[in-house]
Order: structure tokens, then C-alpha cells, then sequence
């Protein structure tokens, strides 16, 4: 297999093949967070040809978001018993069906299903998930950069996308833009396939800063299905305080990032003559900003207490939001 050709030629050079993991799980991670925010550029042209209202396209949209955040839970699960690297490939399988599929709706209820509840799970099966269990099975130190990277993935999917896609939505329609995605979805499924492995042990290594010489055991499976496991955790997890102040607060995060920008600000902008591509620049400008502030944070979270980053990240970002009107 290439991943076991190309662990020997890295561990050659140095390398840990954690890194190429980081790599191929970045990639991966990008395309699924561009087919998640790329419906924003496609309202105003789905209003043109169909009529459709921003109200009916925006329900099919908060669908997706709210399966893009049940199905993370369920998703841990699923890697946790079937691997990362099955679960994303069945991800991003999802997605491109729901999407290329999409190219022959005419009706609002096809738009839910489609982009609601099909995107919406596909996205929800990898989102920050493969992240989290890629740095914690791959990455005894460097932890925290591991995850800043991975994060930013969302941030760099609507920089490189937001703009292509806005363009060739423009020039060729939202159809062709919608191909252009299934196809990068298709190239990453294949790198996923060719590089991705669920554990060090699949090649023969240990973790990254690993130094120890004891065989590693495999985690023993409880048996349990998906469903009561991911249960479980849930309701071990929700008797503590912190879950529940983390879970308010990426709430808010997500509702102004998620729910509004990535949704409603290119339509926002033709209100104010601002054409999509431009407006598309826009977004991708947050996103630069986006990579940078989430790499940082990944490498200052290695070294400072996370509580007092997200003290300053919480509070400049709502300092930020009062001052805006």
C-alpha cells in the first residue's frame, strides 16, 4: 500500500508519518468544510431560477447545521469502533452523492433533503471530530498544534473555495460550481484512502513523541452499540460544569459564525450592490485571518492555560460585535 511506502520513506528522512496523517486529514477536513459553507454563495442564483425565498433555502441550511452538530457525537463513536479512516471516506461519499445528486432539484423539499439532511450528516461524521481523534492517537506531544491545524481547515476551505466556486457560479452557473466541488471531494476521498491509517500501530510506529519501548496495547472494545456508547458519554460528560459552559459558549460561536457569516452575508451583500464574487472575497478574508488566529492558538495552547486564551478569544470577539454597527 502507498502508506506503508510512504511511512518507510519519511521515517528515512526523519519524519514521523503522524505528519502525513496531519496532511491527508487537512485535506479532507478543507473539502468537507467548503461543501458546508459553499451553499451561501448558491441563494441568490437558487432564488433566480426557482423562485424560492430565503427563507425556504435558509430552513434547509439550519437543518444541516443542526445534523452537522447532532451527528458529531455519533461520528467519535463510529471512528472508535469502525476507524477514522472508514467513517471519512463514508463521509465524504455522502456529500458528494447529496451534492451531485443536487444538480437535478426543482423542488424546496429536494433542497432539505439534499443539502439539509444529506450534507448535513456527511459534514457532521468528520467536522472537528477526525481532528480530535487523529491528534490523540497520533500525537503524544505537539497536541495542541495538531488540533489548531486541523481546525483551520475550515478557515482555508472558505478561502480557497469561497472565491473559486463564487466564480464559476457566475461565469458557468451554480451547477458547474457544485461539479467542481464533487470532483475535490472525489480527490480527497482518494487520498484518504491511500494514505490514511487508524493507528500508528497499523505501520508499526508509536505516537508522535512516544519514547516508550513497552508493546502498545489495542483499546479493548466495550461491546456496547454506537448509539448507547455515544449516549453514555454524553450524559457522563453533561454532569460537569465545564461541558456545559464549553457547550454554551461554541454555541454562540457557531450561531455568529456558522448560522449567519458563512450563510447570509453574500446575499447580505447584494443588498448593498456588492456582487457575490466580491462578496465571496470578503469571506475568504475572514478565512485567512481565521487560519492564522486558529495555528496560533493551537501552539499557544501547548504552552498557557486554556481558560485564560479562551477568557481573551471570547472577549475580543464580542468587544469586536458590539462595536460593528
Amino acid at each position: 500500500m502507498l502508506s506503508e511506502w510512504l511511512s518507510h520513506a519519511l521515517t528515512r528522512r526523519g519524519i514521523h508519518y503522524g505528519w502525513a496523517m496531519v496532511a491527508v486529514t487537512f485535506l479532507a477536513s478543507l473539502v468537507s468544510a467548503a461543501a458546508v459553507g459553499a451553499p451561501g454563495i448558491f441563494i441568490v442564483p437558487m432564488q433566480m431560477e426557482f423562485g424560492w425565498n430565503t427563507v425556504d433555502i435558509s430552513s434547509a441550511l439550519s437543518i444541516r447545521f443542526i445534523l452537522f452538530g447532532l451527528t458529531a457525537p455519533f461520528a467519535a463513536a463510529l471512528m472508535s469502533k469502525y476507524g477514522p479512516r472508514n467513517v471519512t471516506i463514508s463521509a465524504i461519499i455522502v456529500i458528494m452523492t447529496s451534492l451531485l445528486l443536487s444538480l437535478g432539484m426543482t423542488q424546496v423539499w429536494q433542497l432539505m433533503a439534499l443539502w439539509g439532511i444529506g450534507v448535513g450528516v456527511g459534514a457532521g461524521m468528520t467536522a472537528l471530530v477526525l481532528g480530535a481523534v487523529v491528534s490523540s492517537r497520533w500525537f503524544n506531544h505537539r497536541r495542541g498544534l495538531v488540533v489548531g491545524v486541523l481546525t483551520a481547515s475550515n478557515a482555508t476551505g472558505q478561502l480557497i473555495f469561497m472565491p473559486l466556486l463564487a466564480s464559476v457560479s457566475d461565469h458557468y452557473g451554480w451547477r458547474w460550481a457544485l461539479v467542481v466541488l464533487s470532483t475535490m471531494l472525489a480527490v480527497a476521498a482518494v487520498a484518504v484512502l491511500m494514505i490514511m491509517r487508524d493507528r500508528p500501530s497499523d505501520l508499526g510506529l508509536r505516537p508522535y513523541g512516544d519514547t516508550g519501548t513497552a508493546p502498545i496495547a489495542e483499546p479493548a472494545q466495550n461491546g456496547h452499540s454506537i448509539f448507547a456508547a455515544t449516549l453514555t458519554t454524553l450524559r457522563d460528560a453533561a454532569k460537569t460544569r465545564v461541558f456545559w459552559i464549553l457547550f454554551g459558549t461554541f454555541f454562540v460561536c457557531g450561531a455568529s459564525t456558522s448560522g449567519l457569516v458563512q450563510v447570509h452575508l453574500i446575499p447580505l451583500c447584494g443588498g448593498f450592490g456588492i456582487s457575490p464574487l466580491q462578496a465571496s472575497g470578503l469571506l475568504a478574508a475572514m478565512g485567512f485571518c481565521d487560519l492564522i488566529g486558529t495555528v496560533l492558538s493551537g501552539w499557544l495552547s501547548d504552552r498557557f492555560d486554556n481558560r485564560y486564551l479562551l477568557f481573551w478569544y471570547y472577549g475580543l470577539r464580542g468587544l469586536s460585535l458590539i462595536a460593528l454597527p
